[in-house]
């Protein structure tokens, strides 16, 4: 959970009533001796985006399989949520819970978006998707993508890449690490009409395999084009 403002502000103000509310000390105490000086913390240093973009493929090249949930903030501000499961090269199933009605599943060729709600599927190639480099057999940022800009802070990694073969246009995608595990956390992908999705990860399992029967496109799949 995010902590707001107002939740440290209360979180403070909590500290302060219990002080003013304890019991003052007998005069015989002695007072206790001043708390010895903290010492200084160190200044942040941004990492090396060399060593930053290595350690992205480092953990993709190395994470061939996920299971996780996640939470999506659409472009109009829309909250969904559910589970993400990957297989590498090329299989990827988001589930999304109620009261959303979409099922989205790459079978290793084909990214198929069914909406449960009104009985609809499309379905593209997969190197008509933004993402699709996180599929490959072997990721290299360097080579897949153009690399826009990489930048942290200490409580994140932010490869930010460009993605001109996605559907309709060019996509912008800011990849998101933790630093300390150098872990994906988060995902934005900003679409060629300008609009932003925001994928949050949580719970993620990169030990356990998926259910490859989850991956499989159903028969009443709808033919690739390329239009």
């Amino acid at each position: 959970m995010t902590r707001t403002p107002a939740f440290v502000f209360a979180a403070f103000a909590g500290l302060a009533s219990f002080g003013l509310h304890a019991e003052p000390a007998p005069a015989t105490v002695k007072p206790a001796k001043p708390a010895a000086a903290a010492a200084p913390t160190k200044p942040f240093v941004p990492m090396d985006p060399l060593v930053a973009i290595q350690k992205a493929n480092d953990y993709f090249n190395t994470a061939t399989t996920m299971i996780g949930d996640f939470v999506q903030i659409g472009p109009d501000g829309r909250r969904a949520e559910g589970k993400i499961f990957v297989q590498r090269p090329g299989k990827l199933r988001f589930e999304y819970a109620p009261p959303a009605t979409l099922e989205i599943v790459a079978d290793g060729l084909s990214v198929a978006v069914h909406d449960r709600k009104t009985a609809t599927k499309d379905v593209y190639f997969i190197s008509q998707t933004p993402l699709k480099f996180l599929l490959k057999d072997h990721v290299d940022l360097n080579r897949d993508v153009k690399i826009v800009n990489v930048a942290s802070d200490p409580s994140s990694v932010v490869i930010q890449v460009e993605d001109t073969a996605t559907f309709g246009g060019t996509s912008e995608i800011k990849l998101i690490f933790d630093p300390a595990k150098f872990t994906l956390k988060q995902w934005q992908v900003t679409d060629p009409q300008g609009y932003e999705t925001v994928i949050s990860l949580f719970n993620i399992d990169l030990t356990k395999k998926p259910d490859p029967n989850i991956f499989q496109l159903t028969q009443e799949r709808i033919p690739n084009t390329n239009n």
